[in-house]
């Protein structure tokens, strides 16, 4: 399939009712159709892995076209250039996570633009950075736990971030790593402890919602 093909279907799938519930879920109505992810991932399957279709798709702007861009680009062909470029086209929190967990946490530089973008001051910059650190939690099977470890101190530095898409992609990061394993639970419960210390509202939700799910009976069963 071309982008052409690709941008007519999206365009014959459009909702303009799911625009309006996805807005009130804080999500970017700009250039967008209302097409759910369901269809775009079969759409994705009937298009193929292809970079340069990838690229074509995000250069239409189409909110839609640019969540398709990351279920077929191919992961060994991004660069560093690209990831750079597409993050700062981030303008809704879909795209964004969207973008960070299918395709940039499978590429080569994921662990080094964790880091750096989780200390940018662009609010879908960082975001970028903890939802991949999230991804990476859930997805990266084989990095020991010290891999993950540097995370929490990152964590620790953006807990006072007040803009709702950071904080809560901290509190993603945050759960995400303490899910992991046994130390890194530990780790992440006294990392949340520490977080309830820092005078901000932001730090203390974090801290307070992570602790939940991270000290419940569940998840203390389920790492046991």
């Amino acid at each position: 399939m071309t982008s052409e093909e690709i941008l007519a279907c999206l365009r014959s799938l459009a909702n303009p009712d799911n625009v309006a519930g996805m807005a009130r879920y804080g999500i970017n109505p700009h250039n967008t159709l209302g097409v759910s992810i369901p269809a775009l991932r079969t759409l994705a399957k009937q298009a193929g892995r292809s970079q340069a279709l990838a690229e074509e798709l995000w250069a239409s702007q189409v909110h839609e076209a640019r969540i398709l861009a990351a279920f077929v680009a191919e992961p060994l062909q991004v660069s560093e250039a690209l990831m750079e470029r597409w993050v700062l086209d981030f303008d809704s929190w879909d795209v964004c996570d969207q973008v960070c967990s299918n395709l940039f946490d499978r590429t080569h530089l994921a662990w080094k633009k964790a880091v750096e973008w989780s200390a940018r001051p662009e609010e879908f910059v960082r975001r970028a950075g903890f939802v991949l650190m999230a991804a990476l939690a859930w997805h990266d099977k084989k990095s020991p736990d010290e891999q993950f470890i540097p995370f929490f101190e990152l964590m620790l530095a953006q807990a006072q971030d007040e803009r709702n898409f950071v904080k809560k992609a901290v509190n993603w990061a945050l759960r995400g790593v303490g899910k992991r394993s046994l130390r890194l639970n530990a780790l992440a419960i006294e990392t949340a402890r520490q977080m309830q210390t820092i005078p901000s509202k932001a730090a203390r939700w974090i801290a307070g919602d992570a602790l939940r799910e991270l000290t419940s009976e569940k998840i203390q069963y389920r790492l046991r």
